[in-house]
């Protein structure tokens, strides 16, 4: 005896494939809105890290009481010192959602793979180095100096081009020569008659942030493909804040011919400070700042999700403005009309070398349709 295996009606191929098409869809739309809010955390993170900067201790160390530091402490190791901090917090964020999430053990073993090193040296790029220039940048040139980090996706495609021989055709060019464009209007705010002192070299500290992160996008990008987001963004974090503190603090020590010992006193100190719920919050924002464009480049495409996170150009100023200008009253936190323009620009430039507009735009409207 034989039997018949029914096949499927052509009703129900059709029904399947629509399914389908409406789930890629949905899936797709959702891995734009949660690369997009990682940017919007990334310009969060910014603000409540800088105004924690300005309160308890700091407001010591950066005011009347700075005297008891050197002018290279005050410049350059507190910038660092904050970074670290930050990052510190980000990590026990991190540690905490991994063991609620009962992937501690995970995180263990993968800190010995070979995956796991590349993560930690695309950490180490992209965590004490990057993160304590772009902290150092902002404190010297203000929040303009968030737009001039977001570069970083126009370093990584030139990086990749020049490390690793990916393509880099004439639209990656375009919104490369966008971004250098946008950079130079926004530099023009720092020689400026009334421009504060010392905005240039923030500026140009930035620009080592930019080019460390560009340098981590290249280097991570191996490992976030083997590794689950959430335990590739604990061991990012958790390598950032010990480097930081451990490796980063000393050597700044050493060129300023301090003690050993003063970053690791004043992080103690920092950590007693009334300032540290900023910096509690600002950990938590970093952690999504970074975990959200792990997952969001994950389901829409690195190059898309690359472009949502490098709007932070934009929502770094804009909440620098809003929390530290409008709600801490801080003077100087508010951007000329240039400067949003310029950073408008750059993010319309990061988009360019991540994803074709019109491809993009036709791609929607197709979704569009189909949901």
């Amino acid at each position: 005896m034989f039997l018949r295996v029914r096949s499927s009606s052509p009703a129900t191929d059709v029904s399947a494939k629509i399914l389908k098409k409406q789930l890629d869809a949905a899936f797709f739309k959702k891995g734009v809105i949660i690369a997009v809010l990682s940017g919007m955390c990334y310009g969060l993170y910014t603000a409540f890290m800088t105004l924690g900067m300005t309160k308890g201790v700091w407001a010591d160390w950066y005011g009347n009481n700075s005297v008891f530091l050197s002018a290279f402490v005050v410049t350059y190791m507190l910038g660092a010192l904050g970074s670290a901090v930050n990052d510190s917090m980000s990590a026990v964020w991190a540690l905490g959602h991994a063991g609620l999430k009962g992937k501690l053990g995970d995180f263990a073993r993968c800190l010995w793979t070979k995956p796991g090193r590349i993560m930690m040296l695309a950490a180490a790029i992209g965590g004490p180095i990057s993160s304590a220039a772009y902290v150092i940048g902002i404190q010297l040139a203000g929040s303009i100096a968030v737009p001039i980090s977001a570069l970083c996706p126009a370093i990584g495609a030139v990086l990749a081009r020049i490390l690793f021989k990916q393509k880099l055709n004439g639209r990656m060019l375009l919104g490369i020569l966008v971004c250098v464009f946008a950079g130079f209007l926004i530099s023009t705010t720092a020689v400026g008659q009334d421009a504060p002192e010392g905005r240039l070299l923030g500026i140009m500290i930035a620009l080592i942030a930019a080019f460390g992160w560009g340098l981590e996008g290249c280097v991570a990008g191996y490992s976030s493909t083997l590794i689950d987001y959430e335990i590739g963004i604990t061991i990012r974090q958790c390598t950032s804040g010990l480097g930081n503190l451990c490796v980063l603090m000393p050597i700044f020590a050493l060129i300023g011919n301090e003690p050993l010992t003063l970053g690791f006193q004043l992080f103690v100190k920092a950590l007693a400070s009334s300032a540290m719920i900023f910096f509690i919050i600002s950990g938590f924002f970093a952690l999504f700042a970074y975990g959200l464009w792990y997952k969001g480049n994950s389901m829409c495409g690195t190059a898309l999700g690359m472009a949502c996170n490098g709007m932070f150009s934009f929502w770094g100023p804009f909440f620098c403005w809003i929390i530290l200008g409008i709600f801490a009253g801080l003077e100087g936190w508010g951007l000329p009309p240039i400067a949003w323009i310029a950073a408008i620009i750059m993010a319309m430039g990061i988009f360019i070398i991540a994803e074709n507009p019109l491809k993009f735009i036709r791609h929607c409207h197709h979704m569009k349709l189909k949901g």
